[in-house]
């Protein structure tokens, strides 16, 4: 562990790259998204990913760093589904043809706190504009404390197969720490009746680091998830930036230290992995039997903004406040707040504030990043790169080679081992924007 503690730093998690901090807002225009927007949609061969940010909880789960707006009025819902439906409207008019619906995710916020019937109402009518794939895949992120039957039945009448509960954990000082409360005898219940109506995966969410966390609550938490055995699991360190969000100071004394965190992070894994379930990228264990997994021995696990999926495409549109699109030259960001974002959309205005337009460098850099991720390795053309790569931090690789977690190949990287564990400080040292810039923006700690 010692070895590996020079390592706890702060560190992008590497959903973008560039990641947002670095982005180019001066040169960046909604023009030139738009031509990237339409390149990527014949790459992509019309297909389209599409992830729709639902921002309102009914409470604050004070461990949280997603855009939230915190209300018990549901009379928010119908306003913002009107919005998200016009934004898609307007993006549908700026493609060549109908888009092609490969795949959709329900974010948050909290998706089910919006009713069935207005669920209805969103899916409905983004399908409406679009030709749904024979092969999508669709799927949602629900609270266990107030995902109902008719939720789970309405959205897999409507093509939705996979749903993702965000469990954290189950000790019960813990979920009072976090204002994160769910029962076992709930989840369970979530769980069996989501597969009896037929969903072919449920996703786990699992965090580690938590206030008031210790390593045998942890195990208790793990126990009873081998009970419920889900079919997907995100074992995730708690990202503490209080900065950004200022209820996260409420329990900084009951953090855990990093030695204690790093002791969870391992236990778990090696929880995890005793249960049968197999490691895939950064942060996810599956069952043998899920696609996620047979995308990565064929060379087909991808990533984005939605997590880690089995399908590659170089065109996702963000809808909803705050979401970010990405097509993959050009990210672009929706205004935050949800009232600027609806007067944009009612002055017919593409709701982005935002964004980033790839050149050749990020592009390059962009790849080896998503073949880390995915894959643990990556290769170049050393003759055609060799500009690219001067930017490396060549001597932490140097220092991670030296110690065994990562090996040289002939113009490429290699993770091994306990490396995995380091994943986003790999990436780090070839994030050449970070590595010029000199600073450390506000990011959190790599475990």
């Amino acid at each position: 562990m010692t070895e590996l503690k020079k390592y706890f730093k702060a560190v992008p998690r590497y959903t973008s790259y560039p990641t947002v901090p670095f982005w180019e807002d001066e040169s960046f225009s909604v023009s030139g998204y738009e031509q990237a927007l339409k390149t990527a949609y014949w790459e992509s061969e019309k297909e389209v990913s599409i992830y729709i940010h639902l921002p309102f909880c009914e409470s604050l789960c004070t461990y949280c760093a997603c855009n939230t707006r915190i209300t018990k009025n549901h009379g928010v819902e119908d306003p913002y589904i009107q919005h998200v439906l016009k934004e898609w409207e307007m993006y549908c008019d700026r493609l060549p043809d109908k888009p092609i619906i490969r795949e959709v995710h329900l974010g948050g916020g909290t998706p089910t706190f919006f009713s069935p019937e207005n669920l209805q109402l969103l899916i409905s009518g983004i399908l409406k504009l679009g030709v749904k794939s024979d092969k999508v895949e669709m799927s949602f992120e629900g609270h266990p404390g107030n995902t109902t039957a008719e939720h789970l039945q309405t959205l897999y009448d409507l093509g939705f197969n996979r749903v993702s509960f965000g469990i954290q954990d189950f000790d019960e000082e813990v979920q009072e720490l976090i204002n994160r409360k769910q029962s076992f005898e709930q989840v369970k219940w979530i769980t069996e009746k989501a597969r009896e109506i037929g969903y072919t995966s449920v996703n786990y969410d699992l965090v580690y680091g938590l206030p008031g966390q210790y390593l045998f609550s942890l195990d208790k938490t793990l126990s009873c998830i081998q009970k419920l055995a889900p079919d997907r699991i995100a074992f995730y360190s708690y990202a503490h930036v209080p900065s950004m969000r200022p209820a996260q100071r409420a329990f900084e004394s009951r953090l855990p230290s990093d030695d204690e965190k790093y002791l969870f992070m391992n236990h778990g894994r090696d929880r995890l992995l005793s249960f049968g379930y197999e490691e895939v990228g950064m942060d996810h264990f599956v069952l043998p039997s899920d696609e996620l997994l047979s995308a990565r021995k064929e060379g087909r696990l991808h990533r984005n903004f939605m997590g880690y999926t089995p399908f590659s495409s170089k065109l996702m549109i963000g809808l909803g406040a705050s979401s970010i699109g990405d097509a993959w030259v050009g990210f672009a960001q929706n205004e935050k707040k949800v009232e600027d974002y609806y007067a944009m959309i009612d002055a017919d205005k593409l709701p982005i504030v935002k964004g980033h337009l790839l050149n050749s460098e990020d592009v390059f850099i962009r790849k080896q990043i998503l073949n880390l991720m995915c894959n643990f390795s990556t290769t170049w053309d050393a003759e055609a790169h060799s500009e690219f790569v001067k930017d490396f931090n060549w001597k932490l690789l140097n220092q991670l080679c030296e110690e065994g977690l990562i090996s040289f190949l002939e113009n490429g990287i290699s993770v091994e081992g306990a490396g995995r564990q380091l994943i986003r400080v790999i990436c780090s040292a070839i994030d050449a924007r970070l590595n010029r810039s000199g600073k450390i923006p506000n990011f959190s700690k790599a475990i």
